[in-house]
Order: structure tokens, then C-alpha cells, then sequence
């Protein structure tokens, strides 16, 4: 199993370099930037499995940077965990409105945040954690590619298994049909769009159990989400 590629934007040189040494020794392959335009393009010329990023940096801010992550298709998909020491709630919320997957607020140890790294890479990158993936009252075992709902084994096909996956490794997080488009089919599909819509149709049939709701959330003119029920 390869290391997990972590990419960590902070411009305080101390804390970067104990973070990069506690990641480094738990077998994490780390780059490191103090700069938000040069993590930019370090995350363009290699994808990281994850992205530590800290809100007050050199250059683009780290909000921005969070932002622009996620409307890049290469990396939109990449869980990033903000680094701060603002406190306010209306701050938190805006990381996480931006795209941030979690926030941790300093002073923080370095244990909590291998903790936290590493829950968020055991729910959006299993193959990396080596476990399956409970969402809600779904359960999903990439390695056997069984699917069960409430200790009940699911039929389902190929594209909708890769689809409710995706779905599964981010919960409540809405994508576009593009976006699933080049999740699911690949950079580059000349499927068409509407296409999604059936799969999510043949989807939605696949997991529905009697008195069960129906956790695809159609988010209108936006895309779809998965909300753990």
C-alpha cells in the first residue's frame, strides 16, 4: 500500500517542520509550502491524498486556496483540513462552506491532528485506510464490492456501485453531474450529462428498503448530495 501523499501549507517554519517530522515518521509522504500560489501549483503537478492548509499564509490566502482546489476537477475531490487560529464560528463556517472537510483551531497538538487526518483519509480514501465505509445505514466493502443497508445485502451495478462510493466518501458534500461525470466515468467522458440523472434514478431503486428514506438529496440547480440517514 502506498504512502499517503500529504500536502501541508503553513508559513510558520517551526510548526511546519514538527508537523512535516510527526506525518514523515508516521509514514506519510509530505510536501511542504509557506505560499498559496506555489501549494496551488504543487497540487496541480501532483495530486495529494490530502491537503493540511492553514487560512493566514503568504500569497493567496488560504481561504482562496481552498476555493480554487475545489473548482479545479484534478482536485476537487481532495479532503482539506484548515489550520487556524481564528476562533469565531462564522469563520468555521466559512472554511467549511468553502470546501474544508474539517478545522482545527490553534493551538492544537500534533496528535489531534494525525487523528483527524486521519479519520477524514478512513472516510474519503479507504483504499489508503484499508476499511470499508459506513455511511449512515449504508455500508460498503470496497475490497468484496458488497453493499449493505441496514444488514441487508444490495444488488447493484457497476457504474451505480462506483457512484454510491463516491457518494459515500463524501457525505453532504453537493456535486454537479460534470464533477460526477469525471469522478465516476472519468476526465474527459463524452457521455452526456443527462446520463447521471438515469444512474442516480437506477441508484436511488437499488438501495430504497421499505420505511427507509431516500438518502440522495437533489440539490436543484446544483447537482446531488448524499445525506447519511
Amino acid at each position: 500500500m502506498s504512502a499517503p501523499k500529504l500536502l501541508l501549507v503553513e508559513d510558520d517554519t517551526a510548526l511546519a517542520e514538527l508537523l512535516e517530522y510527526r506525518f514523515a515518521s508516521e509514514g506519510y509522504e509530505v510536501r511542504t509550502s509557506a505560499d498559496g500560489d506555489e501549494a496551488l501549483m504543487m497540487a496541480a503537478e501532483d495530486t495529494p491524498d490530502l491537503v493540511l492548509l492553514d487560512w493566514m499564509i503568504e500569497g493567496t490566502s488560504g481561504i482562496e486556496v481552498c476555493r480554487r482546489l475545489r473548482r479545479d476537477k484534478a482536485t476537487a475531490h481532495v479532503p482539506i483540513i484548515m489550520l487556524t487560529a481564528r476562533e469565531a464560528e462564522d469563520d468555521r463556517v466559512r472554511g467549511l462552506e468553502t470546501g474544508a472537510d474539517d478545522y482545527v483551531t490553534k493551538p492544537f497538538s500534533p496528535r489531534e491532528l494525525l487523528a483527524r487526518v486521519s479519520a477524514v483519509l478512513r472516510r474519503v480514501r479507504p483504499a489508503l485506510a484499508g476499511e470499508t465505509i459506513e455511511t449512515g445505514d449504508i455500508k460498503l466493502d470496497p475490497v468484496a464490492h458488497r453493499v449493505e443497508r441496514r444488514g441487508r445485502a444490495l444488488q447493484i451495478g457497476p457504474t451505480e456501485y462506483r457512484l454510491l462510493k463516491f457518494f459515500m466518501e463524501h457525505p453532504r458534500r453537493v456535486f454537479s453531474r460534470s464533477q460526477l461525470l469525471d469522478a465516476v466515468w472519468g476526465t474527459g467522458s463524452e457521455i452526456e450529462e443527462r446520463t447521471v440523472d438515469v444512474h442516480i434514478r437506477r441508484l436511488r431503486k437499488a438501495i430504497a428498503l421499505d420505511n427507509a428514506r431516500d438518502p440522495i438529496r437533489t440539490v436543484r440547480s446544483a447537482g446531488y448530495a448524499l445525506e447519511p440517514v
